[in-house]
C-alpha cells in the first residue's frame, strides 16, 4: 500500500474554469489527498487588488462540486501566519505556474516549519485563454 501522502494548493477559485481544473488535477497525482486552501475575502483584495466576484463561502462551495479536491477549506485570515500549512502538514505544496510570489514566501518561511514539504510547480493549461484575469473582465 502506497504512503499517505497530503497535497495542499492555494488559490482564489473565484469562477472555477478549465484551468482551475488542470491545476487541481495535476496536483492531485501528486499525493494521495489534494486539500485546496481558498483566500478570503479580504486576502483576495490585499493581494489581487480588487473584491472577489464571488465571496468565500460560494467559492468554497464551487470547488467542492467539483469533486477534484478531497478537502476545500478558507486559508489565513493574515498573510504569513502559515497556520493553514502548520496545521495540515502537507507533504507538498503544489503551485500554479503564476504562483511566483507565494512560492518566495513559503521558501522564506520554510524553515518555521517543524517538518519538511516539496515545492512543486504545476504547468499552465493554456493561459492565454484560462486565465481568471482574462476570463472575470
Amino acid at each position: 500500500m502506497r504512503n499517505s501522502k497530503k497535497v495542499l494548493v492555494f488559490g482564489t477559485f473565484d469562477g472555477v474554469h478549465e484551468g482551475h481544473r488542470h491545476f487541481l488535477r495535476e496536483a492531485k497525482k501528486l499525493g494521495t489527498s489534494l486539500f485546496a486552501v481558498i483566500a478570503p475575502d479580504a486576502q483576495v483584495e490585499t493581494l489581487k487588488k480588487h473584491s472577489p466576484k464571488f465571496l468565500l463561502q460560494k467559492r468554497i462551495a464551487d470547488l467542492e462540486a467539483e469533486k477534484i479536491a478531497d478537502c476545500v477549506i478558507a486559508g489565513d485570515e493574515t498573510l504569513g501566519t502559515w497556520n493553514v500549512i502548520l496545521k495540515n502538514k502537507p507533504d507538498v505544496i503544489a503551485l500554479g505556474y503564476d504562483q511566483d510570489a507565494l512560492g518566495k514566501a513559503l521558501q522564506e518561511a520554510s524553515t518555521q516549519f517543524p517538518f519538511k514539504i516539496e515545492i512543486e510547480k504545476i504547468t499552465s493549461h493554456r493561459p492565454d485563454v484560462f486565465r481568471s484575469g482574462l476570463l472575470n473582465k
